[in-house]
């Protein structure tokens, strides 16, 4: 791995810069030098897709050194609008452009001290589980070079994993975050739904979309967390108007903490060593003195094709504004349908297409009922599933959150065996709720992530078991 400003958590950067035994603009230089080594476009990792050294330390020369996140050098997938880098949300139809407003959680991120030192490789409008679909090359992951980081948030997972940074954002729209953070070894969390702005994120699936965040530890998650989430009614008609609570909890004693672990979770085709980490994990729990039990989420089996029609329906909406009429790129032809066709079909990649007809089709007169509103019914059953287990006094569940480790590049050639990766994350985003992943150790020397589910708005009891676990589990998380 490459060392960065990211070697040290968000608390020590910040106690450093605060007492003055280092600046900001020292510990940004360092995480920009990390990326030109060998992670920024072209590099090895390829984790980033645009910096700009300049304006990053003058960033840094004018931080507060008061603030919450002094000095913090961050990383921001490349689909959350920033004034002064590219928001190309890895695609050929956006290449180049640079938008004229700041989202939210970047603003937020800015104000509270953070430092911006680029935006990083993603599937192409978040369409992916690899990286694989990025119009400028794919990530890497950088516990095994041959292997995907996962995606479509791949590029922040592998800032923070390879010690560029100790924070980063993604988006997720059926576990973007998670699943890279399993693959790579870090901590990354999905909040409730309206928790955070998500004013300025380029849409895929709005009601399926969210910022998240990647952290090395569950505390530089928590610090991150705290300061984007809030309402935001001016900007986000989905923003909650809701206070946001103190995530930073710390470890505690869990008892009178009831874990539940849902058997749709388990199945017996799970891969025995991601099982018996995931015991470990929950042998940890046991330690700390929750009660582990066995519950059920009986819809679960259908939340990957219901995810899978909602999710392409709403994109092929979202999409449809990348015409070439009023940004990004324009391939002119013979009158206005044969520029929109030429645009469209050399500015947008083969996976995003698929993505795009499919929700055409299931939007479609005739089909709409057949497809669409079923799988508006399965979620709103889904949703009721985890709502009865949480009313029985169940307060996180446990499961993995990837059926496999790490997979290698051009391994899952089909797109379904694609979309199966997403098994175990989809449900949290089709029922709001908020999950993250947290490492639980290694399988043939690869990471692997537990995840957990919290009713919706109890980030700060996801987290305390989130702490909890991390330091019941120490060193075997990593090992």
């Amino acid at each position: 791995m490459t060392g960065g400003a990211g070697d040290g958590t968000v608390a020590q950067i910040v106690a450093a810069v605060n007492a003055g035994e280092s600046t900001a603009e020292a510990g940004v230089a360092r995480a920009l030098d990390a990326i030109a080594a060998d992670n920024g476009v072209g590099g090895e990792l390829n984790a980033f897709v645009s910096t700009d050294r300049a304006a990053s330390l003058r960033a840094a020369a004018d931080v507060d050194r008061s603030a919450p996140l002094a000095g913090v050098p961050v990383a921001i997938k490349d689909n959350i609008a920033t004034p002064f880098l590219t928001t190309s949300c890895g695609s050929r139809v956006l290449e180049g452009y640079i938008s004229p407003f700041e989202a939210t959680v970047a603003r937020r991120l800015r104000e509270a001290g953070a430092v911006l030192i680029g935006k990083t490789t993603m599937d192409e409008f978040a369409m992916g589980s690899s990286t694989e679909n990025s119009a400028f090359g794919p990530a890497r992951n950088p516990h095994d070079r041959s292997r995907v980081p996962g995606g479509s948030s791949g590029g922040s997972a592998v800032a923070v994993a390879a010690g560029i940074c100790p924070i980063a954002l993604g988006s997720e729209t059926g576990g973007s975050v998670r699943q890279p953070a399993a693959f790579c070894g870090v901590v990354g969390v999905k909040p409730t739904y309206g928790r955070v702005s998500r004013f300025g994120l380029v849409a895929f699936a709005s009601s399926l979309d969210n910022v998240g965040v990647f952290g090395r530890t569950v505390d530089d998650a928590a610090r991150a967390l705290e300061v984007i989430a809030g309402h935001d009614g001016a900007n986000d008609a989905t923003s909650v108007a809701a206070a946001v609570p103190a995530m930073r909890t710390g470890a505690q004693d869990l008892r009178g903490t009831v874990i539940g672990l849902p058997a749709e979770y388990f199945p017996p085709t799970l891969d025995p060593s991601v099982r018996d980490a995931c015991n470990r994990a929950v042998d940890a729990l046991r330690a700390r003195g929750a009660e582990i039990r066995d519950v059920s989420l009986p819809h679960t089996e259908y939340a990957v094709p219901a995810y899978y029609v909602i999710a392409p329906a709403e994109c092929s909406a979202n999409l449809a504004r990348f015409d070439g009429v009023r940004y990004g790129m324009r391939i002119d032809g013979d009158g206005l349908r044969a520029m929109y066709d030429a645009t469209r079909s050399r500015g947008f990649g083969p996976e995003v297409t698929r993505r795009v007809l499919l929700g055409t089709y299931v939007l479609s007169a005739g089909y709409y009922d057949a497809y669409y509103v079923k799988a508006m019914q399965v979620r709103s059953l889904i949703r009721h599933d985890f709502s009865a287990v949480f009313a029985s006094g169940v307060h996180a569940l446990f499961t993995p959150t990837t059926p496999t480790p790490a997979f290698r590049f051009g391994e899952m050639s089909d797109p379904y065996e694609m979309y199966l990766s997403d098994i175990f994350t989809v449900t949290a985003n089709l029922a709001e709720l908020p999950a993250m992943s947290v490492p639980i150790g290694r399988v043939r020397g690869l990471p692997v992530g537990g995840q957990l589910i919290s009713p919706k708005f109890d980030e700060p009891g996801m987290f305390r078991v989130a702490y909890s676990l991390e330091v019941e589990l120490g060193a075997e998380a990593h090992r």
